[in-house]
């Protein structure tokens, strides 16, 4: 916990509702998945660098990346660069 105490929490906004939605209506999610579409609202108005998820489905999905730039450029907001974990981990060398 003391690692992260002085990372800034992203608080709550009424703004991320209207996103939400305008993400839900253009099928970026589906109405099942609010708590994703908020993950990638959050990041999307924060202008968040990376989002960091396992969702292979509606997030980290190569199909869907262009989408998601075009939803958001649609309510002028950025994109952040969608990663799962394991595009974190380093190859390490052969000794």
């Amino acid at each position: 916990m003391e690692f992260v105490s002085h990372i800034p929490l992203l608080l709550p906004i009424s703004e991320l509702e209207p996103i939400v939605d305008f993400y839900i209506a253009n099928r970026v999610m589906p109405k099942s998945l609010i708590g994703d579409a908020l993950h990638l609202a959050y990041a999307s108005y924060y202008g968040i660098r990376y989002l960091l998820t396992w969702n292979c489905n509606h997030l980290a999905n190569a199909n869907k990346r262009k989408h998601i730039r075009i939803i958001n450029g649609r309510l002028g907001l950025s994109t952040p660069e969608i990663i799962t974990p394991l595009e974190l981990f380093t190859e390490e060398a052969e000794l």
